[in-house]
């Protein structure tokens, strides 16, 4: 009986058809209100989950990427062979620049739902980012970022260091 009338009661909220007296009016809009901040909180919790993964990719990266400046080095390759380092440098730094642009992009997501869902239900827990692809950075700009540019700038001058450094003594 109870699993009816709650059903019935949704479906009521889901069709906007309001009682007409003004008790069931309010007693309408509090449950009205009550299901959007569960379904906001909710939606902001899927969005935090993808960014929090975006993060942990993030990292992972510059990890493989000490690892292999690590191994390269340990390993004391080639002289001539050194300059492949850069290859995978160059593309890890690509690839953690659209993780970050991604990330970048749920958070503006994540904004967008703080502001304007217990007012609206357009695109209610879509993960899309199409609606803040305005504001979207090109990834070179995303490259060259404090973070960004900081570790991979700085992993490429170490590389260049080394590279030097053998090469000086080898010759």
């Amino acid at each position: 009986m109870k699993n009816e009338e709650q059903q019935s009661e949704d479906k009521a909220l889901r069709s906007k058809e309001f009682p007409s007296t003004q008790t069931e009016t309010s007693e309408t809009t509090k449950q009205l209100w009550t299901e959007r901040k569960k379904d906001f909180l909710k939606e902001i919790d899927l969005i935090q989950a993808v960014v929090t993964r975006m993060a942990n990719t993030s990292f992972l990266i510059k990890g493989w990427t000490v690892t292999m400046m690590t191994f390269i080095f340990a390993t004391k390759c080639e002289p001539k062979a050194l300059p492949l380092v850069f290859v995978p440098i160059l593309l890890f730094w690509v690839l953690d620049a659209y993780f970050l642009q991604q990330e970048r992009l749920y958070r503006k997501l994540y904004q967008w739902v703080v502001e304007n869902r217990m007012f609206s239900e357009n695109y209610l827990f879509s993960l899309s980012t199409a609606r803040v692809q305005d504001q979207n950075k090109p990834i070179i700009r995303v490259m060259f970022s404090t973070t960004l540019g900081v570790f991979y700038g700085g992993a490429l001058l170490l590389v260049i260091t080394y590279i030097s450094y053998i090469n000086y003594f080898n010759s």
